[in-house]
């Protein structure tokens, strides 16, 4: 269905009270379309509508107009640069933001993430969290290793002990 079709639905849906189905609409089309802060905007002010202001900040994240609240309240929920990364659900390069703020806060978001993950990364492949090194995950690979070589070590009994026994 082309954008303009599915925009004149959205604004049908909002005038008769179908809240749910427009925003359901407009997700859909900002992940056709992430390059659009139109669309992104739309989706924020829908989110406003049911009280959400982290979802509204995150689809005003990049816009120089947002509001610092809703910023705050996106940024607590999703508190590290990787998880800010896949929330923004940009696709390609940061150069294909039309404006200088969102591409500013696209280099920074990338560039943060990219910091946190030890690596350079992309939009196209925002990566999971870094694995946390603890000693508990040491202790637990290590029992791991011991029970592996324990169970080979059971085997390789049982099969000398089948091999004796064939020849005796």
């Amino acid at each position: 269905m082309p954008l303009r079709d599915t925009l004149e639905r959205v604004d049908a849906d909002l005038a008769a009270g179908r809240v749910p189905v427009a925003r359901q609409r407009l997700r859909g089309l900002v992940s056709s379309f992430p390059d659009d802060l139109t669309l992104r905007r739309r989706l924020a002010e829908t989110y406003r509508l049911y009280g959400e202001p982290a979802e509204a900040g995150r689809w005003m994240y990049l816009e120089p107009d947002r509001d610092a609240a809703e910023t705050s309240a996106f940024e607590t929920r999703y508190d590290t640069a990787p998880k800010r990364m896949r929330a923004l659900a940009w696709r390609g390069s940061e150069a294909l933001a039309r404006a200088a703020f969102a591409k500013e806060q696209l280099e920074a978001v990338r560039a943060a993430c990219s910091e946190a993950m030890g690596q350079p990364v992309d939009w196209d492949t925002v990566p999971s969290a870094p694995k946390k090194d603890s000693e508990s995950g040491a202790f637990t690979d290590l029992l791991a290793g011991a029970g592996c070589l324990l169970a080979v070590v059971a085997f390789l009994a049982i099969w000398v002990n089948g091999l004796v026994a064939l020849f005796d």
